[in-house]
């Protein structure tokens, strides 16, 4: 079992190969995966302080279990290869190894990451629990402790993270790795190895979960950020077709036609761009083919490129095979998983900055700079600005507004032909100890149910209430595929023609969208922009 922890013979046999209906927590038996045995820890040592986690002593952690093959030397710019079963029980006790270009700080970096950690407080192999698959965001890893899913495991959902490659080794194009995919896989694109990653993940749930307790019928994906990307490629994917039931996508999708799209986490680019930037890189690593490529270490590859950066990068690339096709193509055409869909931004990013401090005239230098004709006066007149802080105000909400509407659009599109519903938000909570307000990623921790890990400052009474809502709403829809439920304030789906959407966090329930005339203008605006 080459570089798999290890457990000795006499261990196993101590504890026992098959708990197949045991009535006791996971950890204290050795589980038989089609893998191989693997053997979990408890996930806490006692209650956590102002949880109130009722099922704490039956969660099971396993760490670092791998889901394919080591992705180095030959394996390197290749899809996900199979990983030898093994024999021996696999201790999953600690983390596993991180990606290359993942920038994590928490774990150590190398080629062989293909990995999960799960959570689960089934007490018998035979419970078919819900499960849930989460994507964490760029720069990111699943031994991050802001993705914890100890705490969800507690509500009776099984928690599976994982890492999928990024950088050069997750996203590269050349035409000497599209021939390889041709002659192997018989697509003519290459890149989109990250992509691949996160469906071999998804397919290793289905096959291997009901040893840990969860149900391989009843898998929802969720993710954050570039992490909603993978969730939305995975919800638009034909290669995960009857895999996954749900799918929740925060920071999150947007109207095909707004130029944001492009930009942000979900962006992806054609097969020529791609291909351009991919030469221009190896270039840089003085190499003119992939022996060469292969040959490096990784330490030598500069994967400084991180999925979501403007212009070209390391990101997805339209491959008509693990991408059906464009965004607003695979809505139209109704190509995407017809699964029950939970998606929305947070009020202070992708573009609104809180406490941000600008001048009238650059607001109005702003202004001109992203829109044309008419519509600089019309947004300056649905936003107008007379000074410093009626400017900042102004720019702020007229980006919130955008993803709001932009997010309204989007389930417009896909209430146009899909039967499944679609349940949008806008979170607007400011956790302590930060100064960004609202900002990009600061509801994971709620929505997970982790506040027993502190990221940002000490959490008050008030964030472990809306921690308690937040991951009741996740773990109904995790469920259900629907986000009500007892003690929680209703939650609309929305609907082709609406005008509201759901507030988190320092508010509960239905809250406009934008006003009548904000609107009307989003919706002739964003048609004049090339789709994405």
């Amino acid at each position: 079992m080459n570089g798999l922890r290890t457990r000795g013979a006499a261990t196993a046999a101590v504890l026992g190969l098959n708990v197949l209906g045991a009535q006791a927590a996971l950890y204290e038996s050795v589980l038989q995966t089609p893998q191989g045995p693997v053997q979990g820890y408890p996930a806490f040592n006692s209650s956590p302080a102002n949880m109130n986690l009722t099922n704490w002593k039956d969660v099971t952690v396993w760490k670092g279990i791998p889901f394919a093959a080591d992705t180095s030397g030959e394996n390197r710019f290749r899809p996900p290869q199979p990983r030898t079963p093994w024999n021996t029980t696999l201790d999953a006790k600690d983390y596993g190894l991180s990606c290359v270009a993942s920038g994590t700080t928490y774990a150590t970096i190398g080629e062989d990451c293909l990995n999960v950690n799960i959570w689960s407080a089934a007490n018998s192999t035979n419970d078919k629990l819900p499960v849930v698959m989460w994507s964490y965001p760029a720069g990111g890893s699943n031994a991050d402790p802001r993705f914890d899913g100890a705490g969800m495991a507690d509500k009776g959902v099984v928690f599976v993270n994982y890492n999928y490659r990024t950088g050069a080794t997750g996203w590269l194009v050349t035409p000497e790795l599209t021939e390889e995919n041709l002659a192997t896989i018989g697509v003519n694109s290459s890149g989109n190895y990250g992509l691949l990653d996160q469906i071999k993940a998804v397919k290793w749930i289905r096959d291997n979960i009901a040893s840990f307790g969860g149900d391989p019928d009843h898998i929802t994906v969720m993710g954050q950020s570039a992490g909603s990307a993978a969730t939305y490629h995975l919800l638009n994917s034909a290669l995960t077709k009857g895999d996954i039931v749900g799918a929740i996508i925060q920071s999150g999708v947007r109207d095909p036609h707004d130029p944001l799209a492009s930009s942000l986490a979900e962006g992806y680019q054609t097969y020529d761009v791609a291909l351009a930037y991919g030469e221009e890189y190896m270039a840089s690593v003085n190499c003119s083919d992939i022996a060469c490529m292969r040959n490096l270490s990784w330490e030598d590859m500069d994967n400084t490129a991180m999925p979501g950066s403007t212009g070209p990068s390391f990101k997805s690339t339209l491959d008509f095979y693990a991408m059906p096709d464009t965004y607003l193509n695979t809505l139209r055409l109704g190509l995407a998983n017809d699964i029950p869909v939970m998606t929305g931004n947070t009020r202070d990013e992708s573009g609104a900055s809180y406490g941000l401090n600008i001048t009238l005239s650059e607001y109005l230098a702003d202004n001109n700079e992203t829109y044309t004709g008419e519509f600089v006066d019309a947004f300056f007149d649905a936003y107008p600005a007379n000074d410093s802080a009626t400017a900042s105000a102004a720019e702020n909400a007229q980006y919130t507004d955008r993803s709001k509407v932009g997010t309204q659009n989007w389930a417009s599109y896909w209430l146009s032909n899909r039967t499944s519903p679609v349940y949008t938000y806008l979170w607007d909570h400011a956790p302590p100890g930060q100064n960004a307000g609202a900002a990009h990623m600061t509801e994971i921790q709620y929505t997970q149910n982790n506040l027993y890990n502190v990221y940002y400052g000490n959490w008050t009474s008030e964030d472990y209430q809306i921690a308690t809502k937040m991951n009741g709403y996740w773990v109904n829809f995790i469920k259900y595929g629907n986000p009500n439920g007892d003690g929680l304030q209703q939650w609309d789906s929305a609907t082709i023609n609406g005008t509201t959407t759901q507030e988190l966090g320092d508010g509960w329930g239905a809250i406009p969208i934008a006003n009548a005339e904000q609107l009307s203008l989003f919706s002739r605006w964003f048609p004049t922009n090339p789709a994405f």
